[in-house]
């Protein structure tokens, strides 16, 4: 994307009041950033969700030159500005309706980062919250995922924590600009989480903090993960908020539970009432996450379809490789091995019994889809 083309983009950001929905149906009525500045009054008034106030914003902003300082501050403070055609732009939160036009980024967003799962709950959580929020955390960021969290206190901060402490990938979503963290003390946790994956926010760099920000955060934590964990909710908690996105979006939904009589797990028991998947730990998380649209090379550049592979051993992981999406005959597999015979089959049983591979007739193997 051109310098002129980012600018527009820039320019629409900036306007006060424009919202992702509303955003989404101007690029959808005039197809750019270029074309919704260049609209007629009249023209834009014709789109659900603008009236008088926000079309004179916008026509305002063709002419604003913030957009230009904007931009020089990010390229000289290390932030990136991904667009949706951008190669980096993460391709799991591309997928939702009203993906941001444009991300701020500080860090560095891989391939790897398909494989994420968000984790989000009460700020005022309990010992018990912050302490399984950071368990699962490290435990899912060994096992090769990427965590997602919105870097609020509670169990967000957690949640980043244990993924650092795991020496895991860590993706902090800001609802304010990237040049004022919210809350103030998280800024060293920002850094950190920067250094160990990435701080992305769709606000201009010195968005504060406002009420409605912080709900729209929340469909691009869900939106970057393949599914969300929700810990220590109650039920007027902003985290089921999260649980909702995700569930527009298609995303798996996990909540943890709390002591049964514990008001800090009230949403939380709700949604596990209502059908979201009960976890007690990370191998429940694993196993309940379906295959991927797309093969993730991850770090250490295995390549996983489902990420239930996550939590194979190097035996098992290695034999798997070898099994294809076409059937082919035992027989084959245990020519191109150089493991001895009775492991292989009694690896080729465990891959069956965890669903990862399917035998059929005359002695034939595929793997499952």
């Amino acid at each position: 994307m051109s310098d002129d083309e980012l600018l527009d983009l820039l320019r629409l950001n900036m306007v006060s009041g424009l919202g992702p929905r509303t955003m989404s149906l101007l690029l959808g009525r005039f197809g750019s950033a270029s074309g919704i500045l260049h609209a007629s009054g009249e023209e834009l008034l014709a789109v659900s969700g603008v009236g008088p106030k926000l079309s004179a914003a916008i026509t305002k902003a063709r002419s604003d030159d913030s957009a230009q300082t904007e931009l020089a501050r990010c390229r000289e403070s290390g932030v990136r500005l991904l667009t949706r055609d951008a190669a980096d732009y993460p391709g799991l939160l591309a997928e939702i309706c009203d993906a941001p036009p444009l991300l701020y980024c500080r860090g560095t967003l891989t391939e790897a980062d398909g494989l994420a799962i968000g984790i989000v709950g009460s700020r005022q959580c309990t010992l018990y919250g912050r302490q399984q929020s950071e368990r699962l955390a490290s435990a899912l960021a060994r096992a090769g995922l990427t965590v997602v969290s919105g870097l609020a206190r509670g169990i967000d901060e957690a949640a980043h924590r244990g993924a650092l402490l795991a020496d895991g990938r860590t993706i902090a979503v800001s609802a304010t600009g990237l040049a004022n963290i919210y809350p103030p003390e998280h800024k060293t946790l920002a850094d950190e989480i920067a250094a160990q994956g990435a701080l992305v926010s769709e606000s201009p760099l010195d968005r504060g903090p406002s009420r409605g920000i912080f709900p729209q955060r929340n469909r691009i934590i869900s939106g970057l993960s393949l599914g969300v964990i929700i810990i220590e909710a109650n039920r007027k908690s902003g985290a089921l908020h999260t649980a909702r996105h995700a569930m527009e979006q298609g995303r798996e939904v996990f909540a943890l539970p709390g002591r049964i009589d514990s008001l800090a797990s009230q949403g939380c028991h709700d949604l596990i009432r209502d059908g979201a998947t009960l976890i007690r730990g990370p191998d429940d998380v694993l196993e309940a996450l379906g295959p991927l649209m797309q093969p993730v090379t991850t770090q250490d550049d295995q390549v996983i379809h489902t990420p239930r592979e996550l939590s194979l051993t190097d035996q098992e992981r290695s034999v798997l490789n070898l099994v294809t999406a076409d059937p082919q005959h035992v027989d084959q597999l245990l020519q191109a091995v150089e493991i001895e015979t009775s492991r292989v089959l009694a690896t080729l049983t465990m891959l069956e019994m965890k669903r990862l591979i399917r035998r059929l007739p005359g002695g034939f193997i595929v793997r499952a889809s």
